[in-house]
């Protein structure tokens, strides 16, 4: 059985491989069940895809050309190892006929070098520098799905979701900032059979992984008499740098600190038993044994009582992105916005505070109309359900992909709708019995 890492087994023949993952596609693309031979990693990514509304015969859309994507390359952290990556991969893939490739966090292509003739091949399906290759836009692809699950990814032939991309085969790993842990992008190499080996992996992780050292070295810790950092969009655990150390919380104890960071003034015990817990019945001794284990965490002097409050200012990107707006700053705060806050959280103030910051960037974005802006929201997880951002979008970029997505979307809401409508009237139904059976009661 083929390990969930590896595209072919050793000795496996890929000619035979490719016909047996064609018809799972086939398969799932018809009747949405995955067949055994299909590894995990990539049902799962089908599913994704599939959920995401991306079609089989789909074609990657190209957002930034020219000006525009220089400037954005120029500005993104991984600009700043494209030569570690050349240097790396440049002769390996030339002398390969293969493409090295960079995306960012979002699945758009960066970078894509390597030999020319597949260059030329690979631009007929727009695997082009500007290109999205997220999953949410082309499905099953190692650049895009290696940003999407935050691990190394190989995607071999028809494994991949769109059927011209199949006759490819490519690995993709992602690369994390140093410092906060958050994906900036992935580096891939993409082209034919001869990358299905567990080497392909193995290289462009070490490669990856080079990359961060880099970055760690072009980018040194902040001295430790800065403010702690908090780290909580887009995670359920957040995570916090203070003092030199980088400590991972648990959820309970995140949304803590995410409220305290809110309230320097600091929280009473009873006003943080109304934020945090759904559920009345739990007790004050709940709560205190949950932040004596999180002052051990800390260590000393950082979490003060009566009330609860933290002794020093905490930044946190919730902040962060909250400051940007204020100030109008869209595109900053879009940038520093890398999803929900601990979007697994249920208490009361923190579900309240991940709606009031998601509502109010996604709000400033369709008043500002920006196509890229709204391109990179819609095509996020949070994102690819969003019917304003979406019809936003197209209204400023009504492509074919942007259009099928959109009428997909009213289409489930049409659906959805009637069904509710339908749902009421029988619920009306029972509460008004019919005009017979009003008579029969009123019988004596």
């Amino acid at each position: 059985m083929t390990e969930p890492w590896v595209a072919l087994e050793p000795g496996a023949d890929p000619a035979e491989r490719a016909r047996i993952l064609r018809r799972a596609h086939e398969t799932f693309t018809e009747a949405g069940t995955v067949p055994g031979p299909v590894r995990p990693v990539v049902a799962a990514s089908w599913r994704r895809s599939a959920r995401a509304g991306v079609g089989p015969d789909g074609t990657a859309s190209v957002e930034l050309v020219d000006g525009d994507l220089g400037a954005y390359r120029a500005e993104h952290p991984l600009a700043r190892v494209m030569p570690l990556f050349r240097e790396l991969m440049g002769t390996f893939a030339a002398d390969g006929e293969h493409l090295l490739a960079v995306c960012d966090a979002h699945g758009r292509l960066l970078w894509v070098e390597g030999h020319p003739t597949t260059q030329r091949k690979a631009g007929r399906m727009n695997f082009v520098p500007g290109a999205r290759w997220s999953e949410t836009a082309m499905g099953t692809n190692a650049p895009g799905t290696a940003v999407a699950v935050d691990r190394p990814v190989q995607v071999f032939a028809a494994e991949h979701f769109i059927r011209r991309v199949q006759p490819w085969t490519c690995a993709a790993a992602p690369v994390h900032d140093p410092r906060t842990g958050r994906v900036l992008g992935a580096v891939d190499v993409t082209g034919g059979d001869g990358l299905a080996h567990p080497h392909s992996l193995a290289f462009v992780q070490a490669v990856a992984r080079a990359a961060e050292s880099q970055l760690a070295l072009l980018d040194p810790p902040r001295p430790a008499a800065g403010p702690p950092e908090l780290t909580a969009l887009g995670r359920d655990e957040a995570r916090l740098l203070t003092d030199g150390r980088r400590i991972r919380l648990s959820r309970r104890h995140s949304e803590i600190l995410v409220l305290l960071s809110r309230h320097p003034e600091g929280l009473t015990g009873d006003e943080l038993l109304c934020a945090l817990y759904e559920d009345e019945s739990v007790t004050p001794v709940t709560l205190r044994a949950e932040l004596a284990r999180l002052r051990r965490i800390l260590g000393p002097g950082l979490l003060a009582s009566r009330p609860y409050r933290l002794t020093v200012p905490v930044e946190s990107d919730v902040g962060v992105v909250e400051r940007r707006l204020r100030t109008g700053a869209v595109t900053s705060a879009a940038a520093a916005y890398t999803g929900p806050l601990l979007p697994g959280s249920r208490a009361p103030a923190v579900v309240r505070l991940r709606h009031r910051v998601a509502d109010g960037l996604r709000t400033a974005l369709i008043a500002r109309r920006d196509p890229d802006l709204l391109a990179d929201w819609a095509h996020a997880p949070w994102g690819e359900d969003d019917l304003d951002v979406w019809r936003a979008l197209a209204a400023v970029r009504p492509s074919p992909a942007v259009r099928s997505r959109l009428a997909a979307l009213e289409a489930e809401l049409a659906l959805e709708a009637e069904l509710a409508l339908e749902a009421g009237g029988r619920r009306a139904a029972v509460r008004r019995p019919d005009a017979a059976t009003w008579l029969q009661r009123a019988r004596p």
